[in-house]
């Protein structure tokens, strides 16, 4: 499967036609946002996993920004933060919680990776 490509997670299942890019933009930020407590990270830092769909939304929301900003020759600051944070703290969140002994479920490693990969697309301007 492509890296972005959305998936069913738990009982939802998100339509890539569903999101415009002003959308895309304000789940991604509000899901990096650790002072949302149902927010993706905000989850992640209190050793919560993400709720069932959470992990598709934003993965549908990255690639509708990448493809929404491919020709785009720069980001807005919050946008670029809210990538960083969502790419960097979410593996940082996920190891410490290994660490604690936390039981992630099983496809959230490989789902941070896909965010991962999809955030250095956005930067790098490529789909």
């Amino acid at each position: 499967m492509h890296a972005l490509g959305a998936r069913a997670y738990g009982n939802s299942f998100i339509s890539r036609h569903n999101m415009d890019l002003k959308t895309a933009e304000q789940v991604v930020i509000k899901q990096s946002d650790l002072t949302v407590s149902d927010s993706f990270l905000a989850r992640l830092q209190q050793y919560q996993p993400p709720v069932p769909g959470q992990v598709t939304s934003l993965l549908l929301a990255l690639k509708t920004v990448m493809e929404g900003l491919k020709v785009a020759d720069t980001l807005n600051r919050p946008l670029a933060y809210a990538l960083h944070q969502i790419a960097y703290e979410s593996r940082q969140f996920y190891e410490q919680g290994k660490r604690a002994k936390v039981e992630w479920p099983p496809l959230l490693d490989a789902d941070i990776e896909r965010i991962a990969i999809a955030t250095a697309q956005i930067f790098k301007g490529e789909t």
